[in-house]
């Protein structure tokens, strides 16, 4: 097996076609069926299988790409720090948020990490679970992990500050004349959430049960934007970081009493590079409030 193989079988997960990798690659189509033909015969398993949709990967499939995935990243990283004493930094930061966080504070800093190494290109993944996060971190997949602490995040966590949530309501809500909300004044509206495993719902469950809540739940969403634009549109109220909240619908987030925080952090690899170090410094020069750019109540 190379990492030439590797590298096709993920481009194939990820394009959900030979012909579609073939032109991310631009690579001659039939070179890549038979690499992927090679390594499934070296590995006795099958790492795809055909639907009307395309190309998808197997149990045992998504199990080896996980792992392949490991070897890419930890390959360009190496081929990176070969070049860091040259003159320019060339290379790949792979970088995991967790679902909801660091909205606004990540690509602020990537921005300027840009700037500072322009031929360092960042891949950026949201992921909802804690417990995924935390896997990939441990199997250095990721060069830097933005999450919030949980038990499961590693000792090694940097802390970068502390994530207000806020509430989210329609444009025509009775409260939203209020400068904060007491959850328990929401008791009868219904609530859009999120899904089960991952933080934000962890969060809005321990709310919900530490105000006596049993609220309705509507519907549950994979994204923090699709849950906003739900509450305004008056499908329910809904709950996330302050940060998260699209531009144009700051006047109708309120925060909420008491407060409710979450601190972040950011796991970087062992061993990190200059751009890891960089990355983690300028989050850390980030301000995590958040609801200090709400629109205040007219």
């Amino acid at each position: 097996m190379t990492l030439r193989q590797y590298e096709y079988a993920l481009t194939v997960a990820e394009a959900g076609s030979v012909t579609a990798a073939a032109e991310l690659l631009r690579v001659a189509q039939p070179s890549i069926s038979q690499q992927i033909r090679g390594l499934e015969r070296e590995l006795g398993v099958q790492l795809f299988a055909r639907t009307p949709t395309g190309l998808v990967p197997t149990v045992a499939g998504r199990a080896f790409l996980r792992e392949a995935a490991v070897a890419v990243n930890a390959s360009r990283r190496a081929r990176a720090a070969a070049r860091a004493d040259s003159v320019e930094l060339v290379g790949e930061l792979v970088v995991a948020v967790q679902l909801g966080f660091g909205a606004r504070q990540l690509p602020r800093a990537l921005e300027t990490l840009r700037r500072r190494f322009p031929r360092v290109e960042a891949t950026v993944f949201e992921e909802p679970s804690a417990t995924e996060l935390d896997q990939l971190c441990r199997r250095g997949a990721l060069d830097l992990a933005l999450m919030a602490k949980c038990e499961k995040t590693p000792e090694n966590a940097h802390p970068l500050g502390d994530e207000e949530f806020v509430v989210v309501l329609s444009a025509g809500h009775p409260r939203l004349a209020a400068d904060r909300i007491e959850l328990r004044d929401l008791a009868g509206d219904p609530w859009i959430r999120f899904g089960h495993d991952s933080a934000l719902d962890g969060v809005l469950t321990a709310v919900l049960r530490d105000n006596a809540l049993a609220p309705e739940t509507v519907g549950r969403v994979s994204q923090t934007a699709t849950a906003v634009r739900w509450a305004a549109h008056g499908l329910g109220v809904t709950l996330v970081p302050a940060s998260a909240v699209p531009p144009g619908y700051e006047q109708l987030a309120r925060p909420v009493f008491p407060s409710v925080t979450q601190p972040v952090v950011a796991v970087v690899r062992h061993r990190a590079g200059p751009a890891e170090a960089a990355l983690l410094e300028l989050l850390r020069g980030e301000n995590w409030t958040g609801s200090d750019r709400l629109a205040p109540v007219p």
